[in-house]
């Protein structure tokens, strides 16, 4: 383990061990000049606190500060590095009980005793029956083996009721059992696959299975947060120390036609553009300053994004499979690690809870069936009132949640009705198109020769003719390391300057160009908002991103090159909001003409 991964570890104990207030007052008292910084808006970035005390705190200082400032009594911490009991800190691992404790339950139970603790290993540290019995077909009564586990403090108990009970192994502790088991060392897996997540969610009230998902959703999202920060820190980590350059090198070069590029290769020319949409949201979600020479416009780069349309024309593919990755299709990730809330099956009402859990945070909250969510009355409000990152508040029949503000951002797909102009949605409130004006969205029409593209394109995957391994390597670490960047990461921070998105007349002076040009088109009235512009604005600026290392200024210019995808890209989805009253490449040929 180096001392930067040792880093990581001191970075979750101090999370452990501390509530945020108390790292804030001990980075005060230690004068790390970050806390000064930030101590009046501490709520805002807890995680980078951690890491910033993390790296400022040698180990005698770390032993100092656990004295003056007790820890939480109830905190346990077993690592490779500290272990932290009864509220004692101690500079020396746990490996070595972890191991005894493991070699003495074999002892007592055989075989079946490592069963349970791969079964746990396997399936990210946790033991809930339900996910036992779907897992293995051994006849092994857990119970006994998980007590004596947790007597020897291999696994603690994370809930206890009448009749049921559930273990976890911690954090940190789990790299140690995983490497005693013989398993790779692998990025943990969520809490629950998409499918288990959907059969729970879709479980009515009062059934079991809802009854252990919704033990405690907001201790589960804390955790699923905490480890996709670490997963964020750990990935940022491995390449700052080995893949830096390289990544610079790379994005010296890199831009919004390079990628449209590699895409169409992959792809082909019809399909690529739902992929280029998805990789220009994951630098959007960065949330830049956008500028004019005169100052801030009050904008940012976010923007939430929609693929709607017939089933089967790979929607899916582009908002989860390719950012996510997918080795089923052989599919590499390209989208920033641990800031992909994945919601296939969560139902709405865990989503408004859960989302006060990301106050202060961007992520993108990936919905593969957007559809099921306005099954349930009243949703279209919170979610036009989370698109615009204002302030949620609703109102259950046995709880009031919120107020909080949401400051996250959506990727989502559904089916919709379509015909041979234009679509209708099948979702049943009438104020969905409210929902559509606030994303950048993209209609899926399954023509014979989309049908024969994604078929081709399936087969090149499945024959292994495409290596999307290296492009999406780099897409990925370039991604991450201007996220990071523009973010404030405290691994970055210092190293590299924090640059906003400049629009000039020219970037209003084309887009005022194509009102004109799309309007000239549309008989009737507009069937969407202005809000479209400002987001096709959105889109110039986020596309821009991919050129940050590209030239030494303090700011990132929006090219002609990417003004231009811009342009097409509003006319396209004028067209179709416009239940394609004409036809896009009519507009574009009239104003690519006059340039």
């Amino acid at each position: 383990m180096s001392v930067d991964d040792k880093i990581l570890e001191k970075k979750l104990l101090i999370q452990r061990a501390y509530p945020e207030t108390d790292i804030f007052t001990i980075g005060k008292a230690q004068k790390i000049l970050y806390f000064d910084q930030f101590v009046n808006t501490w709520e805002t970035n807890p995680d980078e606190a951690a890491l910033e005390l993390a790296q400022a705190l040698s180990d005698q200082q770390l032993e100092d500060t656990f004295k003056k400032h007790p820890p939480r009594n109830w905190a346990v911490f077993r690592g490779k590095h500290y272990t932290l009991e009864d509220a004692t800190l101690k500079l020396k691992g746990a490996t070595e009980k972890i191991q005894a404790g493991i070699a003495e339950t074999e002892k007592k139970y055989g075989k079946d005793s490592n069963i349970i603790l791969r079964v746990m290993a396997q399936t990210g540290g946790n033991f809930k029956e339900t996910q036992y019995k779907n897992t293995t077909k051994q006849k092994i009564d857990p119970y006994p083996i998980l007590e004596k586990l947790e007597q020897l403090k291999i696994v603690v108990q994370s809930y206890k009721g009448e009749e049921y009970h559930e273990w976890k192994m911690l954090e940190e502790t789990l790299p140690i059992i995983r490497d005693e088991l013989g398993l790779p060392n692998v990025e943990r897996k969520p809490l629950t696959t998409a499918a288990t997540a959907t059969t729970t969610a879709g479980a009515p009230a009062g059934s079991t299975h809802q009854a252990e998902e919704e033990v405690d959703p907001l201790a589960d999202e804390r955790q699923r947060v905490q480890t996709m920060q670490t997963e964020l820190d750990t990935y940022l980590n491995d390449l700052l120390k080995n893949r830096l350059d390289q990544t610079i090198k790379f994005g010296k070069t890199f831009s919004a036609a390079t990628l449209a590029q590699y895409l169409q290769d992959l792809f082909g020319n019809m399909l690529y553009f739902d992929s280029f949409l998805s990789i220009m949201q994951q630098y959007s979600i960065s949330d830049v300053d956008i500028v004019n020479p005169q100052g801030k416009t009050g904008m940012k780069t976010g923007w939430s994004f929609a693929l709607f349309g017939e089933p089967g024309t790979g929607k899916s593919f582009s908002t989860r499979d390719l950012i996510l990755g997918n080795p089923n299709v052989k599919m590499q990730p390209h989208g920033v690690p641990g800031r992909n809330r994945y919601c296939g099956g969560i139902s709405p009402a865990r989503f408004i809870r859960i989302g006060q859990i990301y106050v202060g945070k961007t992520y993108n909250f990936i919905v593969p069936e957007f559809n099921d969510w306005f099954r349930y009355t009243g949703m279209v409000d919170v979610l036009k009132i989370a698109m615009e990152r204002g302030e949620i508040k609703y109102e259950l029949h046995r709880e009031i949640i919120g107020p909080y503000r949401f400051d996250s951002f959506f990727s989502v797909n559904y089916n919709t009705q379509v015909m041979g102009k234009g679509y209708a949605v099948t979702i049943g409130d009438p104020n969905f198109n409210a929902i559509e004006d606030r994303m950048i969205c993209r209609l899926h029409r399954l023509t014979k020769e989309r049908y024969v593209e994604i078929a081709k394109s399936q087969m090149r995957l499945a024959l292994g003719e495409v290596n999307v391994d290296k492009g999406a390597s780099q897409i990925r670490d370039h991604a991450t390391l201007v996220y990071a960047i523009e973010t404030g990461h405290p691994l970055v921070r210092g190293r590299f300057p924090k640059k906003p998105v400049m629009i000039t007349t020219e970037t209003f002076e084309a887009i005022s160009k194509a009102r004109v040009a799309i309007l000239k088109h549309i008989p009737g009235g507009m069937q969407f908002s202005a809000r479209l512009e400002n987001n096709i604005i959105k889109f110039a600026c986020a596309a821009s991103l991919l050129s940050y290392f590209n030239e030494n200024l303090d700011y990132i210019p929006v090219s002609k090159d990417v003004l231009d995808r811009a342009v097409r890209l509003y006319v396209e989805e004028a067209s179709v909001r416009s239940k394609e009253a004409f036809k896009p490449e009519d507009v574009t040929k009239d104003l690519f003409r006059q340039r």
